[in-house]
């Protein structure tokens, strides 16, 4: 993701670089579970759809070795630019409006990333059409409205407050165009897609410093909006922001779920959605 002028956590602020390392510090254990169980071996061809971070490509480059290749595309590569090594090609990109990159490949994969794509449904197309017949697709995607509280133990007037905060920064990803239950969908999203074997879990941590680091980054990101918008005072955010720093909060995340399927063997034309 980037800088689209519709999407709200812009890779060129500065807090995009803390973000992205928190999301890896919470997420890369799942999604690389993940990775284990599909059986990403040498040799394989792997897509990267909105990198972001540069540690998923990383990983990916050092399971299919020499032989493989890992793609890795953003709409903004400012930060993903740092996977660019041997093995790995960093290139700027839009799932949602432009063709696939040039394939097939043994594997897909995008991690928080259509929730936020105003075409999302043209951008899983797009990466059915990139998959090998016998490819996998792997979809993790948040679904802030299925468990949307940031301190779900909501017992005092702190928690309160990151709670509505929370809820504004939700008005405000739901005004540029998010989809705020777009998790839970995936599983059927990808049967209709043609693909077999779907299979989906569910993760998302409820305490853990790497919570801390990114709901911090979040605000701070975005207080001028949620100020500009009436969702929040800049007291509120600064309390709220003094909270996280004392380390008086137990924050969540929105659940992510990863759905993942493959495309049929001897299946010689795309899927359609």
């Amino acid at each position: 993701m980037g800088q689209d002028e519709g999407y709200l956590l812009d890779n060129r602020q500065a807090e995009a670089g803390t973000r992205f390392d928190a999301l890896a510090a919470l997420f890369d254990a799942s999604t690389f579970r993940h990775f284990e169980r599909v059986g990403i071996d040498a040799g394989w061809r792997c897509w990267e759809v909105g990198a972001g971070g540069p540690s998923v490509a990383a990983w990916l480059r050092e399971r299919v070795g020499p032989t493989g290749r890992v793609l890795a595309t953003d709409i903004d590569v400012s930060w993903t630019g740092t996977a660019a090594t041997e093995g790995v090609e960093v290139l700027r990109h839009d799932v949602g409006r432009d063709d696939p990159p040039p394939g097939p490949f043994d594997l897909v994969h995008a991690r928080l990333v259509l929730v936020h794509v105003t075409e999302r449904d043209a951008a899983l197309r797009s990466m059915v059409r990139a998959l090998r017949p016998g490819g996998v697709l792997l979809v993790e995607d948040a679904d802030p409205a299925l468990q949307p509280l940031i301190c779900p133990d909501e017992y005092g007037p702190e928690q309160e407050r990151a709670n509505r905060l929370r809820a504004g920064f939700r008005e405000l990803l739901r005004q540029r165009g998010a989809d705020l239950s777009y998790g839970r969908r995936l599983p059927r999203l990808l049967r209709e897609a043609g693909l077999v074997d779907v299979e989906a879990d569910a993760y998302f941590p409820i305490t853990s410093p790497a919570c801390d680091v990114l709901e911090a980054a979040t605000v701070r990101q975005v207080r001028d909006k949620l100020v500009a918008e009436g969702l929040a005072t800049d007291d509120e955010i600064e309390r709220h922001l003094a909270n996280i720093a004392a380390g008086r909060l137990d924050l969540a995340t929105s659940p992510m779920i990863s759905a993942w399927g493959r495309r049929p063997e001897g299946d010689g034309s795309p899927p359609l959605l």
